[in-house]
């Protein structure tokens, strides 16, 4: 059985609800396509800590999906996150990226990423 898969558009818009009710400041710092591109997260901790991309991940297996750092395990300097996010949009032009403003590094994805 596959998993019923929601808009991209439905996926940034209640993450951008969730981050608000906490009070932390989430933008859509590029719109893809509506219904079926991918959304990266970028995770900015401020300058002085750097910066994290999550990507999303499916495990075929468990049929679920997780959110793995694209950046590694450490954070990034913001030009890093954004040069990376770049070449993910290159490669697919249907990309959504949601920039996230936290400095303990919440996102509205739940638990630690991969």
């Amino acid at each position: 059985m596959t998993e019923a898969r929601l808009k991209a558009q439905i996926i940034v818009q209640s993450a951008i609800r969730r981050a608000s009710m906490r009070g932390i400041a989430a933008t859509v710092a590029r719109r893809g396509d509506p219904d079926a591109g991918a959304v990266y997260v970028k995770v900015n901790r401020g300058p002085d800590v750097g910066c994290t991309v999550l990507a999303p991940t499916r495990d075929y297996e468990r049929e679920v999906t997780f959110w793995r750092r694209a950046t590694g395990d450490d954070p990034v300097p913001e030009a890093e996150a954004d040069a990376l996010i770049e070449r993910e949009r290159r490669i697919d032009p249907d990309l959504w990226v949601l920039e996230i403003e936290d400095r303990e590094g919440w996102h509205p994805f739940g638990g630690d990423a991969e």
